[in-house]
């Protein structure tokens, strides 16, 4: 049975956040609310929490899990850029975005395509989130959390409990935020590509 944390959205209550990370450390799978939808999260060492991650969400290792970091600096440990991709990096961040970028030797091999060596990444401004980053001192595992069947994410934490409470370990109650999944940019083949549209504007990609 998980647990069931009501974080307040804009001021988070910091005990909370400690216990959160505690979880994630011991190796739990979590739940909790970004600028675009709920997403799970994991350790990103954490072999067992990933396995389970994907089990929810019925994806294999070609899907791209993404790494959420604290800043474009923390992104350049886990990604090659360059001027150009920082460029585009720094203007459409924080926001609704992922980024697909070659990922470097600092990302577990098995949280990368296998064969292309890609890593997603997003930085947000989510005061739940930067808080758990900021405990977490690294980046999260994630996903969003779309359901097998469905086609959009779940965005009550309510109902996430009636569907996961015996599936993860801890539930993050930040209230509603959205049912729009992120936008999603590769950077990995010259010009930026999306791949998917969603709550990110495109800027003329």
């Amino acid at each position: 049975m998980s647990q069931y944390f009501e974080v307040h959205p804009d001021n988070p209550q910091k005990r909370l956040i400690k216990q959160a990370v505690d979880i994630i450390h011991d190796g739990g799978l979590i739940v909790y609310p970004t600028d675009s939808s709920y997403a799970l999260g994991c350790h990103i060492g954490d072999k067992n929490a990933m396995e389970r991650l994907r089990r929810i969400r019925q994806i294999d290792d070609k899907h791209n899990l993404t790494l959420v970091c604290r800043d474009l600096s923390e992104i350049s440990t886990y990604a090659k850029i360059d001027n150009s991709d920082y460029r585009l990096l720094k203007s459409l961040t924080p926001g609704p975005y992922t980024f697909i970028l070659p990922g470097t030797s600092e990302v577990p091999r098995r949280l990368m395509h296998p064969k292309r060596r890609r890593i997603g990444l997003r930085i947000m401004d989510v005061p739940i989130v930067n808080e758990l980053l900021e405990e977490l001192g690294q980046p999260l595992m994630s996903c969003t959390l779309i359901l097998p069947g469905e086609e959009l994410p779940v965005t009550d934490a309510e109902d996430v409990r009636l569907q996961l409470e015996k599936h993860v370990d801890l539930i993050i109650d930040g209230g509603h935020c959205g049912i729009e999944p992120t936008t999603v940019i590769r950077m990995t083949d010259g010009a930026p590509e999306i791949l998917r549209h969603g709550k990110g504007k495109d800027h003329g990609l």
